[in-house]
């Protein structure tokens, strides 16, 4: 990595109207290969600097990405300059004001935040995988039964295990159980579309009164349900189920003036989704919260536990995790 006045200089280098600017680093979620630094000139002009490592792959496809998008006309931020050989990437400056920050904005104002978001999202689900092939564009693996076991076992091991002490036998009861094996088989099965991957409040920013993306370096093939259920059930924020039914309709109405069609029960699968997401969220909560020490991350494993609990009796009953509902309840109390 390097020092804060190599960056400098490499920024000046690239962007020489930044040749006298401060350097400021940012805490930026729960990334654990990338830094992020806002650069100010002396005119008050300021941008985001990334130095990421080649060590997670997607890190890699962050610039290929946002052009790619900004031409199917999802808002962005802008790519000013890249430098691939010393893995830095010189971004629009949107400011702070992301979804999160209106949680506690009375529901009245923030819903239309969140409305402008489900149009944005809409619009990302709809354009077709076919133009992703022919355009060039890696994306990272896309959902199949493979992933989703992953998120399962990244669960089981970092939230069960890690989070609650939960015994290994039990453990290993679950990542061979019929009803885990079948989430996975089932949601793999059905058709997929362009998919954010990390859609949650932090990873929203509301610049000129428009909501933008970020963190979508994790882009790929998959549900556009698992988009939605990690946004209606985002453990940052809270959401009634009246809020969360409203916004999924809306979502539906978008969709639906523009004739796509999903292939599948969206109501449906949309629970199957938020159970999958919830489970990996609380897997990336003991992740980062015991492996990396970001003890931040602790304090959203009770609200997750809590969406988690309220989303599997939603299931039909012959999807029902009912063994996983025993031991959620049980740490619960």
């Amino acid at each position: 990595m390097l020092s804060p006045d190599q960056l400098l200089q490499k920024t000046a280098e690239r962007l020489p109207s930044f040749r006298h600017a401060t350097l400021q680093p940012i805490y930026e979620g729960g990334s654990v290969t990338r830094q992020f630094y806002r650069v100010q000139n002396a005119k008050k002009e300021s941008l985001i600097l990334i130095q990421y490592s080649a060590e997670k792959a997607e890190n890699l496809y962050y610039a290929e990405h946002a052009l790619f998008l900004k031409n199917k006309s999802i808002n962005v931020p802008e790519v000013l300059e890249h430098d691939k050989k010393e893995l830095l990437l010189w971004l629009q400056d949107l400011g702070e004001q992301n979804l999160y920050s209106q949680h506690a904005t009375p529901w009245e104002k923030r819903s239309a935040f969140y409305q402008a978001t489900l149009k944005q999202v809409a619009r990302l689900h709809r354009i077709p995988l076919a133009e992703i092939s022919t355009a060039g564009i890696t994306l990272q693996q896309a959902f199949d039964k493979e992933l989703y076991f992953w998120e399962q076992n990244y669960f089981l091991d970092n939230a069960l295990g890690g989070l609650f002490g939960i015994e290994e036998k039990i453990i290993k009861k679950f990542s061979s159980s019929e009803a885990f094996q079948k989430l996975a088989t089932t949601l793999a099965s059905l058709p997929r579309q362009l998919i954010h991957r990390d859609f949650q409040s932090q990873n929203i920013i509301f610049f000129k009164n428009e909501a933008y993306f970020i963190d979508f370096q994790g882009m790929r093939a998959g549900l556009a349900a698992y988009d939605l259920a990690s946004l209606l059930y985002d453990p940052y924020v809270s959401l009634t189920t009246a809020q969360r039914k409203e916004l999924m309709n809306f979502y539906l109405q978008e969709m639906d003036q523009r004739s796509f069609s999903f292939g599948y029960d969206f109501k449906k699968v949309f629970f199957q989704c938020a159970a999958q997401r919830l489970m990996q969220a609380l897997g990336c909560y003991g992740y980062l919260g015991l492996q990396h020490g970001k003890k931040k991350y602790l304090d959203y494993v009770a609200p997750a536990l809590k969406n988690l609990q309220e989303v599997l009796p939603q299931l039909d009953p012959e999807d029902r995790l009912e063994e996983l509902e025993k031991v959620l309840d049980s740490i619960a109390r």
